[in-house]
């Protein structure tokens, strides 16, 4: 018998069948969003959460509420992340 893996991914789509959840979870979605999207470009800057908000000229406490989904970021704040981490800040309303 091979113990298979359980991930993070494997629970939310087990979770997701649960209309209840389903419901709070698109809720939160930019947020889980934004938060991967953050992490994902601070890793491949190679840069520590310390790093960044010392970039920002903020602390590692704000950096880490916004990949944990515990802030809400102001715009300003976002662009300059996104200067620090040389990339590109895209807001859409559809």
């Amino acid at each position: 018998m091979i113990n298979k893996l359980y991930t993070f991914k494997n629970h939310l789509k087990e979770s997701l069948g649960d209309p209840k959840f389903r419901k709070e979870w698109g809720k939160s979605e930019l947020e889980y969003q934004l938060a991967c999207q953050l992490i994902e470009k601070r890793l491949s800057k190679k840069l520590s959460q310390r790093a960044l908000a010392k970039k920002i000229n903020s602390t590692q406490a704000v950096v880490s509420s916004i990949e944990t989904m515990d802030a809400n970021p102001s715009l300003s704040l976002l662009k300059r992340i996104a200067e620090a981490l040389e990339a590109k800040l895209q807001v859409q309303i559809k």
